[in-house]
């Protein structure tokens, strides 16, 4: 916050001229702190953090192998991703959780009330809550009264645990605490980042559609009020609660995107950053049938197997680095149509233009093969910091800046980049044919993982 406010300074304003403060967060990661000291009790696991595999082995056991077991109330199925998993697998092997649970001390939530509680003064003050964006994505919540679900939390074992308040996406959470340059200014907005993202975007009609091109990629697309169940896969979730109008989405989510650069960065080291890899696969025009599935961990959506493993498909004595520089953008590309497809089936109205974001998207490159891979138009903003832009607007309407969603039609607007299909409807099958062929040749390499039936079965509707 100290850099935040230099660069307003630097823009002519000071910590005055802030009227409202947003957050935006990491959404399943998950934090454990002591109700007394107000100090963590465990490094934060991460929402891609894959050490979880047994707990869900474990649950899914005993829901009988139905890892869709909590869809109908949560929208989501069991998987390493979600924060219960998490709580559920720090209560089995960590004493520090175990004993403060015991002994009444223990706190748990996502970044966002990790972050409001500090902000808000700590330990004996601090206000701990959360919106119901990034509540959606605990497992414990129930997406239809958007409140904490007893049958979830039975399911878990959370019995007697004080769960964060839940709150709407833009309300007042409190202020911040003494010994901030922002004293007293107030926390009017809360959003998990990928939804946040979709506010930026606003994406505020059933209809509209974003994917975010970060660590990971994340598509929402926009439902309306009532929550969709997916039959192809994807998640259901709160797209944003404002005062009484909320919203729901779809979501798929593809575990690695920008990562996967930073692997051939820091693993193979065969490229400088992620410049470097643009650089390398703008030199060829495909690539040249390589195709490389980047399942470090598994595969999300809509695929959901945790058997998958990372994958490189058609090599050759040609092949070269540059191809396979190539076949690691596209891999963000195909599984972002494997996505759109399953949110096509699910809504029976194709999606005709994308809303893109993150980092990713600022490789022309990797935009042009996106439009190419889904035959459709993908509109850049030429600010691309959807997330935060989604945190700020979530914080104004809390605090009365916009009176409505109405008021926003104007930011943001000037600048668009629209890239279009270049590539012929038969070659964009085949190249996916062969990405088809790919995922199937990445099943079943972890033995430790849930089976493949179960985790193969897409989420049916409930």
């Amino acid at each position: 916050m100290a850099h935040a406010l230099l660069k307003l300074q630097e823009q002519g304003y000071s910590a005055s001229d802030v009227k409202c403060i947003g957050i935006t967060n990491q959404r399943e990661t998950i934090v454990t702190w002591d109700r007394l000291t107000g100090e963590p009790l465990h490094p934060a696991i991460l929402w891609s953090d894959a050490r979880t595999a047994s707990t869900v082995q474990n649950l899914t056991e005993k829901a009988n192998g139905q890892i869709d077991v909590l869809v109908g109330e949560t929208g989501l199925p069991l998987a390493t991703y979600f924060t219960a998993v998490k709580l559920r697998w720090l209560l089995d092997n960590v004493p520090a959780v175990q004993q403060a649970r015991e002994q009444d001390r223990l706190c748990f939530g996502t970044m966002d009330s990790w972050i409001i509680y500090n902000l808000t003064g700590g330990a004996g003050k601090g206000v701990i809550a959360t919106d119901v964006t990034n509540a959606s994505r605990t497992m414990l919540m129930n997406i239809h009264t958007l409140q904490w679900s007893e049958k979830a939390i039975s399911f878990f074992g959370f019995e007697g645990l004080t769960l964060p308040k839940l709150t709407a996406s833009s309300e007042m959470f409190g202020c911040m605490d003494d010994g901030s340059d922002f004293c007293g200014v107030p926390i009017t907005g809360c959003l998990g980042d990928q939804q946040a993202a979709l506010v930026g975007q606003k994406c505020f009609q059933a209809g509209d559609a974003k994917s975010t091109y970060g660590t990971g990629c994340f598509m929402l697309f926009n439902t309306g009020d009532q929550p969709v169940n997916s039959r192809n896969g994807l998640l259901s979730t709160v797209a944003y609660q404002f005062g009484d109008q909320k919203a729901y989405a779809l979501e798929g989510s593809v575990a690695v995107a920008g990562s996967s650069l930073n692997w051939l960065r820091d693993n193979l080291r065969v490229v400088r950053d992620a410049h470097h890899v643009n650089e390398l696969a703008s030199q060829v025009n495909d690539a040249a049938g390589t195709y490389f599935v980047t399942a470090f961990a598994g595969l999300f959506a809509p695929y959901w197997r945790q058997d998958a493993r990372g994958t490189i498909c058609g090599l050759t004595q040609y092949t070269r680095l540059e191809h396979l520089c190539r076949a690691t953008l596209e891999a963000v590309c195909y599984q972002t149509r494997a996505i759109l497809e399953a949110m096509n089936k699910d809504s029976g109205k194709p999606l005709r233009s994308l809303k893109v974001d993150g980092g990713m998207s600022n490789s022309d490159l990797c935009m042009q093969i996106q439009a190419d891979v889904l035959g459709i138009h993908v509109d850049r903003p030429l600010m691309r910091e959807s997330t935060a832009l989604g945190a700020a607007i979530a914080a104004g309407l809390g605090a009365g800046i916009w009176k409505d969603l109405t008021h926003l039609q104007n930011v943001n607007n000037k600048g668009r980049t629209t890239f279009e299909a270049k590539i012929s409807k038969d070659k964009r099958d085949e190249m996916y044919m062969g990405w088809q062929k790919a995922i199937e040749s990445s099943f079943g390499w972890s033995p430790d993982a849930p089976t493949a039936s179960a985790t193969a079965t897409p989420v049916p509707a409930c």
